[in-house]
């Protein structure tokens, strides 16, 4: 077993800053999020993963205009006391593309595609963290058995969370946020 770094052992009991955050290197922020200060480490993604993500994005930037751009795998900061920093799987957002961290009112669309060991996460933990920064629209993909499932939601104001907009099997066809016709089925072959 590899020793964690001498860093990630000597977090005080507020956990990390902000400030220190953006202090790391890069290499070290790529398999992190950060909730309540305290680091959360993610595992690599397998090969299945990353494809079903760049499906995903490649089909969003097809669908994008101006000001909007998609990206994957970079810093949402939620909140900076304490800091809470999410690295969605895709996101649909506008401004500068060499600024980081990207910020909620910069979003359209953050889209998770989840795997065993982010179930919770992605099914109960992001989409609050979200809906509480009214992010518009999230997305979900998860496989069921031998198909690939997409489950899309829409903000409610007047709720302060998210309501189901669709349920997607096969196809991921729909004009919410963006018109997108997404061929799930292919990404499981």
């Amino acid at each position: 077993m590899t020793a964690f770094p001498d860093w990630m052992l000597a977090l005080p009991e507020e956990g990390l800053t902000a400030e220190e955050y953006d202090r790391m290197p890069a290499e070290q922020c790529r398999n992190i999020e950060i909730v309540d200060g305290k680091i959360i480490v993610s595992p690599s993604a397998t090969p299945r993963h990353n494809i079903i993500i760049r499906e995903i994005a490649n089909a969003l930037t097809a669908a994008v205009t101006s000001p909007w751009h998609v990206t994957s795998d970079v810093d949402l900061r939620i909140a900076d006391v304490p800091l809470l920093n999410r690295r969605p799987d895709v996101l649909v957002f506008q401004g500068d593309l060499d600024e980081l961290p990207v910020r909620p009112h910069q979003v359209l669309l953050a889209v998770e595609v989840m795997s065993k060991g982010s179930v919770t996460t992605d099914r109960i933990d992001k989409p609050a963290e979200y809906a509480s920064v009214k992010i518009p629209h999230y997305w979900r993909l998860e496989r069921d058995g031998d198909e690939l499932v997409a489950y899309t939601y829409a903000h409610d104001s007047t709720k302060g969370a998210y309501i189901p907009s669709g349920t997607y099997r096969g196809r991921l066809k729909t004009d919410r946020p963006l018109s997108v016709d997404i061929d799930l089925d292919i990404l499981l072959r």
